[in-house]
């Protein structure tokens, strides 16, 4: 079973469409379940919701073979922390589908460490679909050392006094 989710802020007919199609061409080949979010747009070739619970998210996420998603930290985290692979479509604010393209930023950097596939656009769905069925993300290794230098030389620079301020 893939899962297809979008986030529980907005809807993401665009990706939803998309994927609903391309459900008719075949190329899935396999049941799919959605949480749409608030959507006027029902899609005819798999069941889909709203929204979940969080554990009823979490057990679809869990049951999944993949998960098709919008670029959000919230499904990118999920999807990491079940070894699942994760093919995610960012929103873009010239669609009006968020208030600026940070989900761009944030799947170009995921899928250059090997975590993700990104479907920069609806054209980009189907070869991405193909690709879901043997992808296997690579572990992504926590490193609070790291986190801890950057916070560090981030106050650092707050304490040290400037040139014009001296």
């Amino acid at each position: 079973m893939i899962f297809l989710t979008v986030g529980t802020q907005f809807p993401f007919d665009r990706l939803v469409r998309e994927v609903d199609g391309i459900f008719d061409e075949g190329l899935i080949g396999e049941t799919l379940f959605a949480q749409i979010g608030e959507s006027p747009y029902k899609p005819r070739n798999f069941e889909s919701v709203s929204h979940l619970e969080k554990s009823e998210f979490e057990n679809y996420v869990k049951q999944s073979s993949g998960i098709i998603g919008h670029a959000g930290m919230g499904t990118i985290i999920a999807a990491l922390s079940n070894h699942k692979p994760l093919l995610a479509m960012p929103r873009l604010k010239r669609y009006r589908e968020a208030v600026n393209d940070h989900q761009m930023a944030i799947a170009k950097k995921f899928e250059e460490l090997g975590h993700i596939l990104v479907a920069y656009d609806t054209e980009d769905l189907p070869r991405c679909i193909r690709q879901l069925k043997t992808f296997v993300p690579k572990e992504r290794k926590a490193n609070p050392d790291a986190v801890i230098n950057r916070i560090r030389n981030f106050l650092n620079n707050l304490q040290t006094p400037t040139e014009s301020s001296k």
